[in-house]
């Protein structure tokens, strides 16, 4: 059964998560030497820096067409609509996404090729479009307001024919990155 949200309230909490994600990014990676930041936890585990690059890389791609579906949205002049419901499908998504309330995972998911990041990345580039990225993804929120979250859809990493609404977008990214920053925080022990 589709989820439903107040639009405005669901922007909101969105807002929340990211910019708790850039400050813990901030508060406990951004100080840390590069070297600690490049150590992997274990062989087979990414560095901190590997995960940060890993969100980089879906940045990439949804940033853009996120800013794109909104600025088709406000050419079209789709109102927002005051409750939002998530597709059975997005809604599973991004359920299978969001780490659990204590850190746990409800699925493993194995990264496609073309997302797996190089050990040894330079830390200070990351880091800093991570960064950027976040604010980006604040603004993005924040034009979304003046939109449709139903009606415009986006393309997804995994499929051309693939599309979510802008709401589950929205949703099951920043469930992603929620993950992975999880994931970064362990790396270091943070």
């Amino acid at each position: 059964m589709p989820a439903k949200f107040d639009s405005t309230a669901l922007l909101d909490q969105l807002q929340l998560q990211v910019k708790g994600l850039s400050s813990a990014v901030e508060e406990k990676l951004l100080h840390l030497p590069a070297q600690v930041l490049q150590l992997p936890p274990a062989q087979d585990k990414w560095s901190a820096v590997q995960c940060l690059e890993h969100l980089n890389t879906y940045s990439r791609f949804y940033l853009p067409h996120l800013a794109t579906a909104i600025q088709l949205g406000r050419a079209r002049q789709l109102p927002p609509v005051p409750v939002f419901k998530s597709s059975w499908l997005g809604n599973l998504f991004t359920r299978l996404m969001q780490p659990k309330p204590d850190g746990s995972l409800p699925v493993r998911m194995p990264a496609p090729k073309n997302a797996r990041p190089v050990p040894g990345l330079d830390a200070a580039p990351v880091l800093n479009e991570f960064m950027v990225s976040q604010q980006q993804l604040l603004q993005l929120l924040e034009m979304a307001r003046s939109t449709s979250l139903q009606q415009l859809k986006v393309p997804t990493s995994l499929n051309d024919w693939l599309k979510f609404s802008l709401g589950d977008t929205f949703r099951f990214f920043i469930a992603h990155e929620e993950r992975h920053v999880q994931q970064a925080l362990r790396a270091v022990g943070a």
